[in-house]
């Protein structure tokens, strides 16, 4: 029976696959034969044995695996004595020299390796996405807002420029990180090597070399936990993000803005008991799923700091919050890829919305415009903050407060304040900003 909604409602196939029962032991069966291999190299195993031990790995099931752990209550151990029962002679060679972390902690490095790439994946088509909509609506003019108060304006494009640049910092970060994430080691006991004899150094860097991974330095029984701590930390900035993206549409698919909404399915429901609604569920569910993801991060430091050369206290921590939160960045990425592809704009509003304050917005052109005819910029400010208020306060067309002041009608003629209060003159940039962008990340049109 389905109890965690992982089972049923979160998460891709993809990134499910990868934290399974069946995924963890064949990485874990993976590791056991490339130390195999390692030590036939050094001579420690026959090259016979090793070879048999490698052929064996499809044998072992997850069922073997449980009932021998029931009996014994070592959740290693039941691995290494179930695969060495399909080994023969050869089955007593699995595991030599090691200790259970060297085989655990290396497992999870590849289920790692194959998490950092499906993430990888998944910012790539955010940004291309998030570029896609930029080039789109790089001249769509919306009124920029600061506190949550109209400011001057700004573009569609511009923004989701912005967003898409974040998404490649993410991925710079993740390029960065896979290496002193996905490692592995052969330690021994407590780091010390002292059961692989001599050859302890070589044999680490020839499993992890059939593995296709680096190998630790150095480590203690276990691989430093900070390297962990990193990942979840890096899956918690990239959900900080997709909460951002998602917040911002939720905000602006509000009804009294409504400037652009979520794809809304032809027989979706919105309301059990309100027809007409159109609610950003998707956007919802990202926000609220990236809480889930960034609040892992502070088990994921404290399982950082254990005792000596190591306790037990990290390991059910991360049973669940690695699964779970890597599991969970990936399904709300692929939902914020949904959300920012099918989004609908409605210009009629977002020309609406760009004239609520009948122009008051358009105060910082008229300031500049007016510092350079001569009243410098702090005065230019205090004479049109003046006006901004008198607009606000008898709720009036800011071109008519700009005319009524005798020191602005002076140097401004309505022709000119008409010009100067257009929201789509007063964009600066923002275009040539975005075109930057594309080229940047090398959109192709």
């Amino acid at each position: 029976m389905a109890i965690h909604p992982i089972e049923f409602r979160y998460g891709t196939p993809e990134m499910k696959a990868v934290w399974t029962e069946e995924s963890k032991l064949l990485k874990l069966l993976m590791v056991e034969a490339a130390l195999a291999k390692a030590e036939a190299e050094v001579g420690l195993v026959s090259r016979s044995d090793a070879e048999t031990i490698a052929s064996c790995m499809n044998k072992v099931n997850v069922e073997r695996v449980r009932q021998i752990e029931d009996e014994i209550s070592h959740d290693m151990m039941a691995v290494v004595l179930a695969y060495a029962e399909q080994c023969g002679e050869a089955g007593k060679w699995i595991h030599y020299g090691a200790t259970s972390n060297d085989i655990l902690d290396t497992g999870l490095a590849l289920q790692l390796k194959d998490a950092m790439e499906i993430i990888d994946d998944k910012l790539e088509k955010l940004k291309q996405a998030l570029l896609k909509k930029a080039d789109e609506t790089k001249t769509l003019v919306t009124a920029g807002r600061t506190h949550g108060q109209l400011a001057v304006p700004t573009t569609y494009g511009l923004r989701f420029a912005i967003w898409a640049m974040e998404v490649a910092r993410h991925q710079e970060r993740l390029r960065q990180m896979k290496p002193r994430v996905a490692v592995g080691q052969m330690s021994g006991a407590v780091g010390t090597q002292a059961a692989f004899g001599k050859d302890g150094i070589r044999i680490k860097e020839l499993t992890m070399r059939e593995l296709g991974i680096p190998a630790v330095t150095v480590s203690s029984q276990i691989i430093q936990r900070d390297r962990h701590a990193e990942y979840m930390e890096f899956l918690a900035l990239v959900a900080s993000t997709l909460d951002k993206i998602c917040l911002e549409i939720r905000l602006m698919q509000r009804s009294e803005i409504g400037e652009l909404a979520e794809g809304f399915g032809k027989k979706q429901v919105g309301s059990s008991t309100m027809p007409h609604k159109r609610n950003p569920i998707n956007s919802e569910q990202v926000c609220g799923l990236a809480r889930v993801v960034r609040a892992y991060v502070e088990p994921a430091l404290e399982n950082n700091a254990l005792w000596d050369e190591r306790d037990l206290t990290n390991s059910s921590c991360e049973r669940v919050i690695i699964p779970e939160a890597s599991i969970l960045l990936d399904h709300i990425l692929r939902k914020t890829i949904n959300v920012i592809s099918g989004l609908t704009f409605y210009p009629e509003n977002i020309k609406r919305n760009l004239n609520v304050l009948k122009g008051v917005q358009m105060s910082e052109a008229v300031m500049i415009a007016l510092a350079n005819r001569g009243f410098g910029r702090q005065k230019a400010h205090e004479i049109v903050r003046s006006a901004s208020m008198k607009a606000f306060e008898h709720n009036m067309p800011f071109r008519q407060a700009l005319m009524e002041d005798t020191e602005i009608s002076g140097k401004l003629t309505p022709a000119e304040i008409d010009e100067i209060t257009d929201p789509a003159k007063y964009i600066g940039t923002a275009m040539e900003q975005v075109e930057e962008v594309l080229r940047k990340e090398g959109y192709v049109h």
